[in-house]
């Protein structure tokens, strides 16, 4: 459930109509929310509410985007919203894991949210097991995409221009048979489930998904938010150099320390 911060006395939900919600699934190396930090950050995002559910674990801690000593021990929890009217763009940030068989339970809230506010469309930030492809998704990108059938009426054809490769299948029964073919996300948390939802619900839904591995996952969200930033161009795409392009939030200095290189930050 979304409740909007009382700013002011003025505690009115703001208008999503149009926007596109952008959120991360909390899948393998945490890269899609790692991806979802360097937007929020670079776009200086304004916090308007809170996602009250009990399907995650419970966590608060300081602003993980303080920018002065003013604004750094303002509070943070598990699930927040961010809006960029702007760009009529709407996020989610996630950062905290599921507790277990809630998965359900929080895919069908998020959904009745994204209609009961309008969103145009849902952008999915996610990753999967690099370690389980199977010989077809080894080719190629480990960049990988996913559109329900009403997205793709609407821009399957910019996928095409941009040269994006779409997930593919794999089969049901590996070794026993190749006909059936399944969609296989290891490693991807919520990905499979709100993306089957989606189109079962008949909403514009997009999934963006990198392969990876556990460890350093920095370089894997950058890779995943310039995958997103082809599309939907949030930040101009001419500079070529990775750290004069994202802004890299305050809360990775505490976080990863000297893991990240010094022009970064």
């Amino acid at each position: 459930m979304f409740i909007p911060c009382d700013r002011g006395g003025d505690s009115a939900a703001p208008d999503f109509k149009g926007f596109t919600l952008l959120m991360p699934a909390v899948s393998v190396g945490n890269v899609g929310q790692l991806a979802i930090d360097l937007v929020i950050s670079t776009l200086d995002m304004t916090k308007v509410g809170y996602f009250y559910t009990d399907c995650l674990v419970p966590m608060v801690g300081n602003n993980p985007y303080a920018t002065a000593e003013e604004n750094s021990t303002e509070l943070s929890i598990n699930a927040e919203v961010y809006s960029l009217p702007s760009k009529k763009l709407v996020v989610l940030q996630i950062r905290s894991p599921f507790i277990k068989n809630k998965y359900r339970p929080f895919c069908e809230t998020l959904l009745s949210w994204v209609k009961s506010s309008k969103c145009a469309r849902v952008v999915l930030l996610s990753s999967s097991h690099a370690y389980q492809r199977d010989d077809e998704q080894l080719l190629g990108t480990p960049l990988r995409y996913l559109l329900t059938p009403d997205l793709e009426k609407a821009i399957g054809g910019r996928m095409k221009e941009l040269n994006w490769k779409e997930m593919e299948k794999v089969a049901a029964y590996p070794g026993i048979s190749d006909t059936d073919k399944v969609l296989h996300i290891p490693g991807g948390g919520i990905t499979k489930l709100l993306f089957t939802e989606s189109c079962s619900e008949g909403i514009q839904m997009a999934v963006l998904l990198k392969f990876c591995s556990e460890g350093d996952n920095i370089p894997d969200a950058f890779v995943l938010v310039n995958y997103l930033n082809e599309w939907l161009q949030l930040i101009k795409s001419e500079v070529s150099t990775v750290g004069s392009k994202w802004k890299i939030p305050s809360s990775w200095r505490l976080l990863f320390g000297n893991g990240l290189p010094p022009a970064l930050f």
